[in-house]
């Protein structure tokens, strides 16, 4: 896969892109990742890329000359599937999101800044525009790195073990459960049993009800779209929850 990152400081990915995981990635070939300074594409000596909102207004508004042209450039020589807006007004990033980008040979971040950008960048240049939360950064480049980092670990064979992948949070759509490693005991709090007595269908039975357990009490939005064995498992849980409230009033 493919992502170009256009921005007006690239200097904010030199690190990060060079990194852990993601760097071996991008060195293996398995992700390339490229980033176009915004102001390139400006075409006055000032290298010119806001300007005072019309209407009036506090702050600057990114212009549309230097995003389009920067976007054209790139779509001269890759087949552009996603060009996508970093914006608190988008929709928010979501595992499911996460999954339709990394199925995208080529993709195109967008990293506003000031006030926001031109509005036709989002009506006739972009094909979606994404938050990842409801808060407000100074800019689109730390919410790029995020989905970079994200979509990766899509990616067939970035991470060694793919089972690492099935079971983090939000990939099937709740929280992942617990996890515990060595030593068994530890200031006397100790591993779950079933953790460690080799039996696999307990263990797989125990991390997902584990799982529903930490989604009920966190998350509870998540759980509206359960399997059968899902259900089976929640019903579990509050008749244990039941039995625990007797066995304190008794």
């Amino acid at each position: 896969m493919r992502i170009d990152v256009l921005t007006l400081f690239p200097e904010m990915f030199e690190g990060p892109l060079r990194a852990s995981l993601l760097g071996r990635a991008i060195q293996d070939g398995k992700l390339d990742v490229a980033v176009t300074d915004i102001r390139d594409f400006a075409t006055d000596k000032h290298r010119t890329v806001d300007d005072a909102p019309f209407g009036g207004g506090a702050g600057m508004v990114m212009k549309c000359e230097p995003l389009f042209a920067a976007v054209e450039s790139l779509r001269g020589a890759n087949s552009i599937d996603r060009i996508v807006l970093l914006s608190p007004k988008g929709r928010r990033l979501t595992q499911a999101a996460l999954r339709e980008l990394a199925q995208a040979p080529d993709a195109v971040l967008i990293c506003g800044r000031y006030e926001g950008v031109d509005e036709r960048v989002r009506d006739a240049l972009c094909t979606d525009e994404i938050s990842i939360g409801d808060y407000v950064l100074s800019g689109g480049e730390l919410a790029a790195l995020v989905i970079i980092e994200a979509v990766s670990r899509l990616i067939s064979g970035v991470i060694g073990d793919w089972d690492s992948v099935t079971t983090d949070s939000f990939y099937d759509g709740i929280l992942g459960p617990p996890q515990y490693t060595r030593p068994a005991v530890f200031r006397g709090m100790g591993v779950p049993a079933v953790l460690r007595e080799g039996n696999h269908a307990a263990i797989r039975r125990f991390r997902r009800k584990e799982a529903l357990r930490v989604t009920r009490a966190r998350r509870p939005d998540l759980l509206s779209a359960c399997s059968e064995e899902d259900l089976d498992l929640l019903a579990e849980l509050e008749r244990e929850g039941s039995e625990s409230e007797r066995e304190k009033e008794a």
